[in-house]
């Protein structure tokens, strides 16, 4: 079968596709013929060789979530799991492949009306997105800023707080453009990658959600409401400065909070639980989507140099159905 595979650490092209033998299921597990491969911006990070601390080494297969049909179980499984359409978590990597053997709980049955491109642009993103907002204790009638709302965890972030009651819901990005495409989806305001607006805009927020972090990170406690939350569920733009609680502690009597948030930490019965609710919600047409464009395996590396030119708006799939 064809994988895709980190040949060594640095820009895309250092991503090469490769033949592996094809995987058979051992006990408690089914086998996966991918159709749909989400591409994240942690698998960037890892092809990178940012997080080889880590312990993601070159050799590496990136892909944290695939979507597909269940050709074949291993011993003690329910036969019944054959031809079923299902999503499955891949947890640090090993997505970008044709096929795929999970243990058959990472593996959750997808409603008939959502397709398998659908299911990996909001499986992975819509739990970070849903129990982010938990973590930063949000509740209706707050405002909400979410930095770095291009991506798929901001969109559907975007999308959960504006349901959940937000009063106001506002978004980072870089142009007018995408401002409105986020518009269409529920924010209520639109600031660019500063923080800043042209237009009348709430000057701070109860709950901010940040994918970004990076150097700027610090400068958006400065938007925080009294009692306000930053919670961090991403770190595409690298890590905050060493001393970026320096800025916390200068707005003591504020009682401002600093939180990380992985969804590692929530348990496997909740995970399953909130999945499978966005699922049906969006074969419902309850919530959208948004893929930025299909490639096939092979052509991983392109969808890379997209992630890294910051030229993507939703989510990129690897499928051969184009």
């Amino acid at each position: 079968m064809k994988a895709v595979a980190i040949r060594t650490f640095g820009g895309p092209e250092g991503l090469e596709v490769i033949d592996l033998p094809a995987p058979a299921p051992t006990s408690g597990q089914v086998l996966i013929a991918t159709e749909a491969i989400g591409v994240s911006g942690a698998d960037t990070l890892i092809r990178s060789g940012a997080l080889a601390g880590y312990g993601f080494q070159e050799g590496h297969i990136p892909g944290s979530e695939v979507a597909g049909t269940v050709t074949a179980v291993g011993a003690g499984v329910d036969t019944s799991w054959l031809g079923r359409r299902v999503w499955a978590f891949t947890g640090g990597g090993g997505g970008y492949v044709e096929q795929l053997a999970v243990p058959v709980e990472e593996a959750l049955p997808l409603p008939a009306d959502l397709s398998a491109v659908d299911a990996v642009t909001l499986g992975s993103s819509g739990a970070v997105a849903h129990f982010g907002l938990a973590h930063a204790h949000f509740a209706p009638g707050e405002s909400v800023l979410v930095r770095g709302a291009a991506g798929s965890i901001g969109i559907m972030t975007v999308q959960l707080a504006a349901r959940g009651g937000a009063s106001a819901v506002a978004v980072t990005t870089s142009s007018a453009e995408r401002g409105e495409r986020l518009r269409e989806l529920g924010a209520t305001h639109v600031l660019d990658r500063s923080g800043e607006s042209a237009e009348a805009a709430p000057e701070s927020y109860d709950v901010i959600i940040d994918i970004v972090a990076g150097a700027d990170m610090p400068s958006f406690f400065d938007k925080l409401s009294r009692n306000g939350r930053l919670v961090a569920v991403g770190a595409v733009g690298g890590p905050p400065p060493a001393d970026f609680g320096m800025r916390m502690m200068a707005a003591f009597q504020r009682s401002l909070s600093f939180a990380t948030f992985s969804a590692a930490t929530v348990g496997p019965a909740d995970l399953r639980t909130v999945r499978t609710e966005q699922f049906a919600a969006a074969g419902r047409g309850e919530l959208r989507t948004v893929v930025h464009g299909r490639l096939p395996l092979e052509q991983a590396a392109l969808a890379h140099e997209l992630m890294d030119a910051g030229d993507v708006f939703g989510r990129i799939v690897l499928t051969d159905h184009i």
